[in-house]
């Protein structure tokens, strides 16, 4: 089991936007992904690209056209860029006004499930979200409109 909680990024009129920190790392889930890869030559194009999105999206919020769908049904994950990229940074889109930024990396499979890393930064937010939902459901969590409102660690 691991601690984490919710980190404030960007609160804004259309949208606010976090991310997820452990406990045990230095660094935001966003912070390693923007790390990883703002330095590299390779998928520099597909990083400025996803760095545009988030620009557009704390100014205009979170819609569904600015995102990938990624995951299940009965979840909220999507993935950035919604254009053609081998780089994919994995989020929660909770709502037009909320957004949850995770981690992400190159896209080398058809499916994210059959890479390990990317596999992990989906069910860290798949996770996540069902933790976040069920605290809001015993009145732990108060999700507003454009807010999460949590003093919480969770335990993932």
């Amino acid at each position: 089991m691991s601690e984490v909680e919710l980190y404030l990024i960007q609160e804004g009129e259309n949208c606010t936007i976090y991310t997820l920190q452990f406990l045990r790392d230095v660094e935001s889930e966003f912070e390693k992904f923007v790390a990883k890869f703002r330095e590299d030559a390779e998928y520099s194009e597909d990083f400025s690209r996803i760095a545009a999105f988030i620009t557009r999206i704390a100014k205009t919020g979170a819609l569904e056209r600015y995102f990938r769908p990624e995951s299940k049904m009965n979840d909220s994950v999507v993935a950035l860029p919604v254009t053609s990229s081998k780089l994919r940074l994995y989020c929660l889109r909770l709502s037009d006004k909320i957004l949850v930024l995770g981690n992400g990396g190159v896209k080398t499979s058809q499916r994210y499930e059959d890479d390990m890393l990317l596999n992990g930064y989906v069910m860290t937010l798949q996770k996540f979200e069902k933790l976040l939902r069920q605290e809001a459901a015993n009145g732990n969590v108060n999700i507003t409109e454009s807010t999460i409102e949590t003093d919480n660690i969770f335990e993932l």
